[in-house]
């Protein structure tokens, strides 16, 4: 397309959940909704329109063994294109990938810079690996690397103790989170058990991801604080394997796991109806493949969030959250078109008709 072409977006526009236009310009790569004047070589796209998905936990240049090369990055980007997911929160990756900044074919990403763990208790060639005493520096550092966020890893297993557990005394994470909002960044936290939760959310965290520890003790807490979670449940559904991977050398674990797992539906069900923000994340990166964005929002909804509030929780209030605009005026044409009406059918979300990023149709 020429730099004076346009592309006119007709149909259904779900701006929020409950404001819908009947149509869209794409000038200059940006929304307009007044009808430019002079407009040639007009492209036409009909159906019903999302802002692009979210996936708001994710890592790109990461899979089971630690950094991929970039034409691999570049592959899990566009998966997750090609699914519909364009705004992306990389929840902590060894690979710099800042050069996918630079494609305008590519989805954005808001990086919170490397997982930051204890030493010898995280997945090989993933984090830096420090103690307490080094931990308020590497956030430091973290921060200023990242897009406004940082990941600690707040439990794994204990070797010793055959089980999950806290990595971080109160006193460390207190000192850390502090110097993240000193330098302008949140901080979430890798968390599958119950016991780090607490001094968590009270040390300041802004969000956890997994959450599958949450418990009626802590979910009025994470409430009242408007502590964030990210359930990742497309990868919760891993639980089981792992377990039976883990039953000989680690039987306490394998069974945690598995209870952890088997309430999972229960826990984010409690959390939403308590007040607690919910949004969409795959964990897609590690073990798991890109493009998972949609079945994931599917896995809220079978949760017991309704329909309309999962598919909120991965398209309008999770890009508030993350700080980026949606179908709003002058804002970057990012946007999902689908069949049918998303809001009635989630299953749509599945079968994008079409793709559009910064304006162009790029699937």
């Amino acid at each position: 397309m020429s730099e004076r072409a346009v592309l006119h977006v007709k149909g259904r526009i779900l701006v929020g959940p409950d404001e819908v236009r009947d149509e869209l310009w794409v000038v200059g790569g940006r929304i307009s909704y007044d009808r430019p004047a002079g407009a040639r070589d007009v492209r036409t796209v009909d159906g019903w329109v999302l802002p692009g998905l979210v996936d708001a936990h994710c890592h790109v240049g990461l899979d089971r063994h630690g950094a991929v090369p970039e034409d691999v990055a570049e592959k899990q980007a566009l998966t997750d294109r090609d699914a519909g997911a364009l705004l992306l929160r990389d929840a902590g990756s060894p690979s710099d990938t800042r050069w996918i900044d630079d494609r305008d074919d590519l989805p954005k990403i808001v990086r919170a810079g490397r997982h930051i763990a204890r030493t010898r208790r995280y997945i090989r060639n993933y984090a830096w690996e420090v103690e307490p005493d080094d931990l308020v520096a590497y956030v430091a550092q973290e921060a200023r690397r990242g897009d406004g966020w940082v990941k600690l890893v707040g439990d794994w297993i204990d070797r010793d103790l055959g089980d999950l557990s806290a990595c971080w005394p109160r006193g460390a994470v207190e000192a850390a989170i502090a110097e993240a909002h000193r330098l302008g960044a949140r901080v979430t936290a890798h968390c599958f058990a119950e016991d780090s939760l607490r001094d968590l959310v009270e040390a300041g965290i802004d969000c956890v991801e997994h959450a599958t520890g949450l418990t009626d003790d802590t979910i009025p807490l994470f409430a009242e604080r408007g502590v964030a979670i990210v359930p990742t449940l497309v990868n919760i559904a891993t639980f089981p394997a792992l377990a039976d991977g883990g039953e000989t050398k680690f039987p306490r674990w394998s069974a945690h796991m598995r209870r952890l797992h088997e309430r999972r539906y229960d826990t984010v069900r409690s959390a939403y109806d308590a007040g607690i923000p919910v949004f969409v994340g795959t964990d897609a990166g590690g073990t798991l493949p890109h493009g998972l964005a949609a079945e994931e929002v599917a896995e809220l909804a079978k949760a017991g969030i309704p329909p309309a509030e999962a598919l909120a929780a991965g398209t309008w209030k999770a890009r508030a959250w993350l700080g980026r605009p949606g179908l709003d005026e002058g804002a970057p044409a990012d946007l999902v078109v689908y069949d049918a009406d998303p809001r009635a059918d989630l299953g749509v979300l599945t079968a994008p008709r079409r793709v559009v990023l910064n304006g162009r149709v790029v699937a």
